[in-house]
């Protein structure tokens, strides 16, 4: 089949290969997928509806609770296309333009799930070090200036690695290792010199891959030595289980991460299955257990999730 795949000459197209070895069972293993895309959407979108319809929480942290479910929601939403139809219907042309597109904001999106888990961890440090002035310093002025910045820094950071990328030329095989288009796997595929884009690429890994979790780290230091002065035990757990959601949701989205690195690193000659798996569990992973762990940590989000259900059972 792959052989098959790769004699496909057309310049104006990428092709997808799906899960490697288990071409025949891509019906039954699309199964877990729409069930992982299911509970994604609507768990976050759910999140979403709770605090849009809370007025108790239009508060700092469910704001930037809202900003990573947006941003949840957006990961999902790029790969679910090409993933499904590969799945279902055995699609596995993606054009050019679609899959720098898919690049770009499957990318930027990963990249504003990261800088949305530093403003939550400056969140928690301000709520925890800086009590009495939290509502004067997290404004809502200020946390759309946040928002906006997130935003800017992804936008910035992606755009001219998708440029670089633009202008090489194609000339070897055009079968991605993936069901979606990543940076890493479509470069392997240009025939001209790349040390510019991957130069480009280390610098944004120590950016964003590296610096975002330090500077959460650094937060959490500052928290834990803060937290330590409190005499009472009781607002000492109080204090730790007020971060213990963000603490999950940002050990969810970096340790995926770094084992996805790790592989491509150091198992190179692994079978190409184990990349395709480390792959979706990294994209997967944060948009389905995040609004699970929000919902069950949270004892607001819980409460109004009730409320909602309740609500709409009631109509």
């Amino acid at each position: 089949m792959f052989q098959e795949i790769n004699n496909i000459q057309d310049p104006f197209y990428f092709i997808l290969m799906g899960i490697p070895g288990l071409e025949a069972s891509h019906i039954w293993i699309s199964i877990p997928f729409c069930c992982l895309y299911t509970i994604s959407i609507v768990g976050n979108t759910t999140i979403l509806t709770v605090i849009r319809t809370e007025t108790s929480l239009h508060q700092p942290m469910y704001l930037f609770l809202s900003m990573l479910a947006l941003t949840d929601l957006g990961l999902t939403l790029t790969t679910l296309p090409t993933v499904m139809q590969l799945l279902w219907f055995n699609i596995r042309k993606i054009s050019f333009e679609a899959c720098f597109a898919q690049f770009f904001f499957l990318h930027g999106f990963s990249f504003m799930e990261s800088s949305v888990l530093l403003a939550m961890s400056f969140d928690r440090y301000v709520a925890i070090c800086r009590p009495l002035r939290y509502t004067s310093i997290l404004t809502n002025e200020v946390i759309g200036k946040i928002g906006l910045a997130i935003i800017c820094r992804c936008v910035l950071a992606i755009l001219p690695s998708l440029l670089l990328l633009k202008r090489l030329p194609f000339c070897r095989s055009h079968l991605l290792s993936h069901s979606y288009c990543l940076h890493q796997d479509v470069i392997r595929l240009v025939c001209a010199d790349t040390r510019v884009n991957s130069w480009y690429a280390f610098a944004l890994v120590l950016l964003i891959v590296v610096m975002d979790p330090l500077l959460i780290v650094l937060s959490y230091v500052m928290i834990l030595r803060s937290v330590l002065r409190v005499a009472s035990m009781d607002e000492r757990l109080h204090a730790f289980n007020n971060c213990l959601s963000h603490i999950v949701a940002v050990l969810v989205l970096y340790v995926p991460m770094v084992g996805v690195s790790m592989t491509h690193r150091f198992a190179k000659h692994a079978s190409p299955l184990v990349h395709v798996i480390m792959a979706n569990i990294y994209l997967l992973a944060p948009p389905v257990m995040n609004p699970i762990i929000y919902s069950v940590k949270t004892k607001q989000i819980r409460q109004g999730i009730l409320r909602l259900f309740s609500q709409g059972g009631m109509q």
